[in-house]
């Protein structure tokens, strides 16, 4: 008998699961709900109607009793049962294109990167980035290896972390574990300096890299001739099913570089009606926009956005370029990793704007001054 590859296997598997609630595995509530699929909502955030970020922030509404609240998204109750209809009930629109992921190993020129002497941007894999400012190094949410066994990492790393320039910043938005990558992490010298939102004691103390700044929601760190600011952004954050969601905090950062030079990072957001606060506050010239696993928008809506809402957020945080990572690694929604680089440049061009677009690919550097 032949052995399994992984697609096949994940398929038996899969195949499997689906015909747990029709043998009476699961519970008839939870059969009910995965049933009774989402429907489209106009909005899939909450309308600030007129309510300021910073006085949000200042009554501390995202601050609950024993966890962190959203107050600019929706409620997710009911979110395991929409989990199980998509995952096992529903259709994937974009099935015919899937064999056609580019798997894509990923390679840097870091020596183009270390004889830069400004300010650079370096798309690494999934989310990460690696921002050179000068004679400092920035790294945001890296990871370099597979998140889960049965999800296929399209852009393998290709070179040796060792070869990379040290990161003096860890940069961290939430605790998702393809954000917040323990292995990863573990790489990295004990004493770089980490900036989180607050919460993630467990999980940075279990690393050693003791040498921390936790930021609530307009909190800052200002060292070195840079600042770096966690702002609001509408999502959620999980690592213990046991533990529940919100434990810990997330965010968005907006770092403002030696050279004068202001880069917005967004991490995992769903669009909110707060992007314009954020443009009229900070002149952006980089928004570094997550854009994967945004389909189907009946699920993934209340936690990323899709194309034309990332032109959206871009129009209103009145950035002076846009550039777009979490896609090319890990196929998390239902459209192809390589679906969302085609995506934003129609999105972009239907609105005049596709000169504005930092087209890079990952392990590729926009060298900036």
């Amino acid at each position: 008998m032949k052995p399994l590859d992984r697609r096949k296997f994940l398929s038996k598997m899969l195949t499997g699961m689906k015909a747990l609630p029709v043998m009476g595995l699961l519970p008839p509530s939870v059969l009910s709900a995965a049933i009774d699929q989402a429907t489209d909502k106009t909005l899939h955030y909450r309308p600030l109607n007129g309510d300021l970020l910073t006085d949000i922030v200042k009554r501390k509404l995202h601050h609950g009793p024993d966890r962190f609240e959203n107050p600019l998204g929706l409620s997710r109750d009911g979110r395991f049962g929409e989990l199980l209809e998509w995952k096992f009930f529903s259709f994937n629109k974009f099935s015919s294109h899937l064999d056609e992921q580019p798997v894509i190993p990923l390679t840097v020129n870091w020596d183009a990167v270390k004889d830069h002497s400004g300010l650079s941007v370096t798309y690494l894999k999934h989310a990460g980035l690696f921002i050179k400012d000068h004679d400092r190094h920035i790294i945001v949410d890296p990871i370099f290896e597979d998140i889960f066994w049965f999800i296929e990492d399209f852009s393998p790393l290709a070179f040796d972390v060792q070869k990379m320039p040290q990161p003096d910043d860890i940069l961290i938005t939430h605790g998702h574990y393809d954000h917040l990558d323990m292995s990863s992490l573990s790489l990295f010298k004990k004493d770089a300096h980490v900036i989180s939102p607050l919460g993630y004691n467990l999980e940075f103390k279990e690393l050693g890299l003791d040498n921390r700044t936790q930021l609530d929601w307009f909190g800052a760190h200002t060292a070195n001739q840079q600042e770096i600011l966690l702002l609001p952004c509408n999502h959620w954050t999980m690592r213990s099913p046991i533990e529940g969601p919100n434990t810990s905090l997330w965010g968005s950062y907006i770092i403002r570089s030696k050279s004068g030079y202001t880069i917005y990072v967004s991490g995992d957001t769903a669009y909110f009606d707060g992007f314009e606060q954020i443009g009229n506050a900070f002149n952006i010239d980089l928004a570094i926009i997550n854009l994967g696993a945004y389909e189907p928008r009946w699920f993934m809506a209340p936690s990323h956005m899709n194309p034309e809402e990332t032109v959206r957020a871009f129009v209103e945080l009145k950035a002076k370029k846009i550039m777009i990572v979490h896609w090319g690694t890990f196929r998390l929604g239902d459209e192809p990793v390589h679906f969302p680089p085609m995506q934003i440049r129609k999105a972009l061009a239907k609105e005049g704007l596709e000169d504005r677009l930092v087209d890079l690919k990952q392990g590729e550097t926009y060298f900036i001054n």
